[in-house]
């Protein structure tokens, strides 16, 4: 192996950077030429390649979103796209690359592998909802800005004696939502996992102020069939009968834009690393993750195309603690 790539697609999340940086300077320090793609897989077609060094990542662990640069490409969807994608890697003499991203950045990853380039993935996104991985960069750092938001609302919630609706991102996936309820003290949760239905969050908050709370937070994943606009809606209409409304607050891209928490920059830093050791053994065609505690490797095949489910215990423990 004298030559590797490495690329950042999809939504950016925090550690990105990091985990760039990780595959950088191992990958130089096992001997090899490490070239950085600019805008994903749209830069790979166009053969946006700049060779990196250790000075080139260097004072980007702490930066949020990706130095690389990320863009959506329907071309790549395409056969005609991915062959031009092909060329383009064989005509900078690229022998590995590894792709930093999510469920559908990975999806690419191994439209590429069953094209037959060595490819690797890395573990990438605030969802939290790819097979193969317990924990994706990004995760922790987009938990602790829903936390603070939460904290936040609280205060206001006190003061006011008022009700919020927090909406969290997640897509298809309540994983946020749930952690963020459960760390934040939320009088309930709303995920896609579960369906919950108005009446049943106005009776939940109901008998929390009969215990005498001077607040409630209900925490709204993005993809729940009731999101946060439509509970809104909802408690307006109803104001009279249930006695109170609650006002919204969507966090969206906020999640996303957060300078990368240690637990961020630490798992960013070792699956970056670990792709290079995947490509090193000639293991590819695998999403490098982290599960019970130690890097772990998962066929592509066996990850793309599917969502991890969420643990309902904890579901079931954020609503005994409500």
């Amino acid at each position: 192996m004298k030559r590797i790539a490495v690329l950042t697609s999809g939504g950016d999340a925090p550690g990105m950077n990091a985990a760039i940086r990780a595959v950088v300077r191992t990958g130089i320090s096992k001997g090899w030429e490490v070239y950085g793609v600019h805008e994903g897989y749209k830069g790979l077609i166009e053969g946006k390649f700049i060779q990196m060094g250790i000075r080139d990542v260097g004072g980007i662990i702490q930066r949020g979103g990706t130095v690389l640069g990320s863009a959506r490409c329907e071309e790549f969807k395409t056969e005609a796209g991915r062959l031009e994608a092909l060329r383009s890697l064989n005509e900078n003499k690229i022998e590995a690359l590894v792709v930093i991203g999510g469920n559908g950045s990975q999806t690419g990853t191994l439209k590429l592998h069953e094209m037959g380039f060595p490819v690797v993935g890395v573990a990438s996104t605030i969802d939290n909802d790819l097979v193969g991985t317990d924990i994706t960069i990004g995760v922790d750092t987009a938990l602790n800005i829903a936390l603070e938001a939460i904290d936040r609302l609280k205060v206001t919630g006190s003061s006011h004696q008022r009700g919020f609706l927090l909406e969290v991102m997640g897509r298809n996936c309540g994983y946020l939502a749930l952690m963020a309820a459960i760390a934040g003290g939320a009088e309930t949760v709303v995920i896609p996992e579960v369906e919950t239905v108005p009446e049943e969050v106005a009776g939940i908050l109901m008998r929390a102020y009969e215990r005498g709370k001077s607040h409630a937070i209900v925490v709204v994943a993005e993809g729940a069939k009731y999101n946060a606009e439509k509970l809104a809606e909802y408690f307006k209409e109803h104001e009279e009968s249930t006695g109170f409304a609650l006002r919204s607050t969507v966090l969206g891209h906020v999640q996303r834009g957060g300078t990368p928490s240690a637990a961020d920059r630490i798992l960013a830093s070792r699956l970056g690393a670990g792709a290079t050791d995947a490509i090193e053994a000639g293991n590819f065609g695998v999403l490098v993750g982290w599960v019970n505690s130690h890097l772990h490797t998962t066929p592509l095949k066996d990850v793309v195309g599917k969502t991890k489910s969420i643990d309902m215990e904890l579901f079931e423990l954020a609503r005994k603690l409500d």
